[in-house]
């Protein structure tokens, strides 16, 4: 079993900054990605939040955060998914679906996925019109109508890109504002996307495909039918949470891994960055910075210079 200095777990931003300051410090890192590198950020259509850019497309922020990455040495083992930790003691073990490696520090970056709507029709239209991955099947509703669902900065970004691809785009919320940055709602606004206030999605119809959805009004309690090619669902994220759990890493009562003001989780020489953490900001700025002081406490838990204070 081949040993390391430090195991990453999620190449999202926040397990690829880790990789960039952990080999900054000259630590033997691996990361585990089960997918490919980038986490949400690789399938965002643009970033228009992170300092520097002023617009990009979250491939391409991905693709130069990958390359920076491995500039400093991590090595990245991509579809390569972690089953378990053990790391009740001072060497750390984790067992993937392809072996087993032991590590002196983890960082945890596992992120979030896409929550459900669990409403009838949801499932068996997945990749038949309904869809949680605007970047990826946008292209296949051009000139057609479509919803997106939810309220957040997700949403907007979402119902923003299909504006450009879609002839009719509407925003459905289930309340009367969105939790979206004012720079997005203005964006929606200027891009004449149509705004349902105060509705939920409660099926998704269809024969082959999708052809429409039922909305209720929860003002007024009214069900009606909207007739729609495509639902995009971008109604918030559960955190990547299972195996940390059952190693017996601390979590709060919704699944996101605790984390003090260095990002120590409750179990000593395993770290949490981004999305996964219960830190209330989850962005790509927010995750990069955690990230810095992940990789930096874990490099001062390793090496113990002398300036580390435990």
């Amino acid at each position: 079993m081949e040993h390391w200095d430090l195991i990453i777990i999620g190449a999202g931003p926040a397990g690829l900054a880790a990789g960039i300051y952990a080999g900054r410090n000259e630590l033997k890192t691996l990361i585990f990605e089960e997918k490919l590198p980038g986490g949400e950020a690789a399938v965002t259509p643009l970033v228009e939040n992170y300092p520097g850019f002023e617009s990009i497309s979250g491939p391409e922020l991905t693709e130069k955060m990958v390359s920076h990455c491995k500039k400093f040495g991590a090595q990245i083992n991509e579809l390569e998914r972690v089953r378990s930790l053990d790391v009740g003691n001072q060497k750390k073990f984790v067992k993937t679906d392809k072996g087993g490696y032991s590590a002196s520090a983890i960082i945890i970056a596992t992120g979030t996925h896409y929550r459900l709507l669990n409403v009838p029709g949801e499932d068996e239209f997945k990749g038949r019109g309904v869809s949680y991955c605007t970047l990826c099947d946008g292209a296949f509703f051009k000139g057609k109508r479509v919803i997106v669902v939810g309220g957040g900065n997700s949403a907007a970004t979402s119902a923003n890109y299909l504006s450009n691809v879609a002839a009719n785009v509407k925003l459905v919320h289930r309340k009367n504002q969105l939790r979206a940055e004012k720079a997005y709602f203005e964006a929606l606004k200027t891009n004449k996307v149509e705004f349902l206030w105060n509705s939920e999605v409660k099926e998704i119809r269809g024969d082959n495909i999708v052809r429409s959805v039922a909305l209720l009004n929860v003002k007024t309690g009214k069900t009606e039918e909207v007739k729609v090619d495509g639902v995009f669902i971008q109604v918030g994220e559960i955190p990547n949470t299972r195996f940390v759990k059952e190693a017996g890493v601390a979590v709060d009562k919704e699944g996101y891994i605790i984390v003090d003001s260095r990002q120590r989780t409750s179990t000593d020489g395993v770290f949490a960055a981004g999305d996964v953490t219960n830190k209330p900001i989850k962005q790509i700025g927010t995750a990069i910075g955690q990230a810095i002081v992940a990789a930096t406490e874990s490099f001062g838990y390793i090496k113990r210079p002398y300036y580390y204070e435990d």
